[in-house]
């Protein structure tokens, strides 16, 4: 009887595998060595279906990560919408490892913020945006993609220069002092 895995089976292992990896030793001691032997398979099994350790660590990322709340928050208030956001990008950043996210993103250059934590719909911040517009809370004319896209290009900076996850008190300047005054 020939109990070898294929397919889904093998995948799953590999990906449950790099994540303990990913997990016990971080981004940077991560081998394709060590996740062959934990998911008892090969490297080159490893390597038909992934390229390169980081693609195997997006995909491990995107097994096992909580995925994102499927409600855009809608609270009556653009504030606290944004902030909600904010704080659940943040959770995410905390369960992945700011090392980790610093380390993929500075292979993957090319690759949006986004898509690299897997953050799929795009249209979280248009949606909080209109609603607050349709609430008279924000000047529409104000609003721009740049604009639109920077509280959570400002979370990947403090990310990128401190290597922690964004306290509660950054947060809420990002949002306060920067964010809100510019579409107010």
């Amino acid at each position: 009887m020939n109990t070898r895995r294929r397919g889904t089976e093998l995948e799953d292992a590999i990906l449950q595998a790099a994540w303990n990896e990913l997990m016990n030793v971080g981004y940077q001691n991560l081998t394709m060595e060590e996740v062959a032997i934990k998911a008892k398979t090969s490297k080159p099994v490893i390597y038909r279906r992934w390229d390169s350790r980081e693609e195997l660590v997006l995909a491990a990322i995107g097994k096992n990560i909580p995925k994102p709340a499927d409600d855009i928050p809608n609270t009556g208030n653009i504030r606290n919408d944004v902030i909600i956001v904010l704080e659940r990008l943040n959770d995410l950043i905390s369960t992945i490892g700011p090392e980790t996210i610093h380390g993929l993103m500075s292979v993957l250059a090319g690759i949006p913020f986004s898509e690299l934590l897997h953050l799929r719909r795009t249209n979280t911040m248009q949606t909080i945006l209109k609603r607050a517009a349709e609430r008279g809370e924000i000047k529409v004319e104000k609003v721009t993609d740049r604009i639109t896209k920077l509280p959570v290009d400002l979370i990947r900076h403090e990310l990128l220069t401190t290597y922690e996850p964004v306290t509660e008190k950054t947060i809420v300047e990002i949002v306060d002092d920067i964010f809100l005054p510019l579409i107010q």
